[in-house]
């Protein structure tokens, strides 16, 4: 286990090592300090990138805003068309109702009659 030191081998000093250790803080101290440096500026880095993205989906959002809403706009003035047409036909169809019973007042009559009458057939069969 103890093994006699030959007259060649040399042990270290205590100031040696002493100085070694000294020199091994130093050195784990500037690297803890290079490390709190390097997380400071990733996290700076980071923050900076979240902003950027904050903005940008801020920026998305208000597009997709307007968009939408020059979509329902648009689906506002199509639906207001489409009244207007099924309107006009609906007053077509009044007048010309209206001048089939000028032209043939006796079958108009005739035709509501018979309506009038097959309506009822089949409400009192009910």
């Amino acid at each position: 286990m103890n093994q006699p030191i030959d007259s060649t081998t040399t042990r270290p000093s205590s100031e040696s090592v002493k100085s070694n250790l000294g020199e091994a803080s130093t050195h784990l101290k500037q690297a803890a300090r290079d490390a709190g440096d390097a997380v400071r500026s990733a996290a700076s880095v980071a923050g900076g990138e979240l902003k950027a993205g904050r903005e940008t989906v801020k920026s998305d959002l208000a597009d997709t805003a307007q968009s939408g809403k020059a979509a329902i706009d648009d689906l506002t003035e199509a639906g207001k068309e489409q009244l207007d047409q099924v309107m006009d036909k609906g007053r077509d169809l009044v007048d010309s109702a209206a001048d089939l019973i000028r032209e043939r007042p006796l079958a108009s009559f005739g035709a509501a009659f018979a309506a009038g009458w097959i309506i009822a057939k089949l409400a009192r069969s009910r």
